[in-house]
């Protein structure tokens, strides 16, 4: 299924990123460093949801969650990206998500749990972490599972979306993005699965007996040859 925002948004990130990037390099600023400050700017945000402040929060929280992009971009204009590298971008993507989620069950047990927001939010949290998950393993095995309805710049637009509606006074506006964003996670961890199943490669004799089948000519003989 076609990615809800994907590719335009990161067309968009990307033609103020690329220039960034660049300039980055040049003072020496390496893709680990922006990684690592991106996640402490996330960490950051994160409290002032917490505490209330939806609107700052969002907007810092938004603001350093791009530098997923630009990391990126830095690694790819370096040659592309180390093994070390990556594992460090996962990981403190988790952490983020993380942060952002707990912060997100936090206030919302402070303002008495409206609408279930605390549920759809540690589905959303717990979700998030699979939909993650099976893309890794998959590619660990050989599979493929990079689809998807909610991946994680989707996630985090959706609960930027609830946190300013929130901000701007109206309540509903979180922890109904959050429910929407719970369903969506779930749909993509099946969607993942599913994929993966059908990239799985036959057994080598499957293979063979196919290959083998295709090689027999067809000896059926046509109506003409029949005897009248």
């Amino acid at each position: 299924m076609a990615k809800i925002v994907q590719v335009p948004a990161r067309a968009v990130i990307a033609y103020g990123v690329n220039p960034l990037a660049r300039f980055l390099l040049r003072i020496g600023v390496t893709p680990n460093a922006v990684t690592v400050a991106g996640t402490v700017g996330v960490l950051f945000g994160s409290y002032f949801g917490a505490i209330g402040e939806l609107i700052w929060g969002t907007v810092i929280v938004t603001a350093f969650a791009l530098t997923d992009a630009l990391d990126g971009t830095m690694a790819r204009m370096r040659g592309g990206s180390s093994k070390f590298g990556a594992l460090l971008d996962s990981s403190m993507d988790r952490l983020a998500d993380a942060a952002v989620f707990g912060a997100v069950v936090y206030y919302m047990s402070t303002e008495g749990n409206p609408y279930g927001g605390m549920v759809a939010a540690l589905i959303s949290l717990s979700a998030g972490q699979v939909v993650s998950y099976v893309k890794a393993r998959a590619q660990s095995l050989g599979l493929d599972a990079d689809v998807g309805i909610a991946e994680r710049l989707e996630r985090l637009l959706i609960v930027g979306a609830g946190g300013l509606l929130g901000g701007f006074g109206l309540d509903w506006g979180l922890p109904a993005a959050l429910w929407v964003l719970a369903a969506l996670s779930l749909v993509t961890v099946f969607q993942r699965l599913i994929h993966a199943g059908r990239t799985e490669p036959l057994p080598a004799d499957v293979r063979e007996a196919q290959a083998e089948a295709r090689a027999v000519p067809d000896e059926t003989p046509d109506a003409k040859d029949l005897p009248a």
